[in-house]
């Protein structure tokens, strides 16, 4: 390996009040593991910056993704029961880019746990209070993010630390595995199951 990979750390730690912090200390575990952390606020565009800041925040993020070779998210649920809308899209711009993938989430509890509300249909299956339907796969969240780690061979890693965002275990774990991963050609877990 000519240097060290680079990682984008996707989550919505970037909101936290000690979102600098926990960034500074997530690039330092990645150092740890021989990794290249990227943290959103690397590229932090100054407010009054001339132009859309939004527009360019995004197109900052979007390169950032684009130089990593792989991307660690903490889909721990924030505002609500699932994951942060954004880091929802990054995982998925990711997974397009066929880059290696690993995720955790710090609420274990299955989506349909977290779901407020829900009600048993007659006929089966599980609904909200508006009667729409939630999934009941056992997944900690959507379908779609479950099954986009799992396809990698990682799947989503559950730590139960009562959702708190800025607990930073099960981000140790995606780390172990990423470098067992890149030694290896294939995750621990993926290897043992398979």
């Amino acid at each position: 390996m000519s240097h060290p990979l680079r990682v984008y750390l996707a989550g919505p730690d970037v909101f936290l009040p000690n979102a600098v912090e926990i960034g500074n200390r997530k690039k330092a575990l990645c150092q740890e593991y021989g990794f290249i952390g990227l943290f959103p606020f690397d590229n932090e565009v100054p407010m009054g910056t001339p132009g859309r800041v939004d527009r360019l925040i995004f197109d900052a993020n979007v390169a950032m993704m684009h130089e990593a070779e792989l991307g660690i998210f903490n889909l721990t649920p924030f505002r609500g029961p699932s994951a942060d809308v954004g880091t929802a899209f990054e995982l998925g711009l990711m997974a397009g880019l066929r880059k290696p993938l690993f995720g955790y989430t710090n609420a274990a509890a299955p989506l349909l746990a977290r779901v407020g509300g829900a009600i048993q249909r007659p006929g089966g299956g599980w609904q909200d209070a508006n009667g729409w339907a939630i999934e009941d796969f056992g997944n900690a969240d959507n379908l779609m993010i479950d099954s986009c780690l799992a396809r990698q061979g990682c799947g989503l890693v559950r730590n139960d630390a009562g959702g708190k965002l800025d607990d930073l275990d099960g981000f140790r774990m995606c780390l172990r595995m990423a470098a067992e991963t890149v030694a290896t050609g294939a995750p621990e877990g993926a290897r043992a199951a398979g």
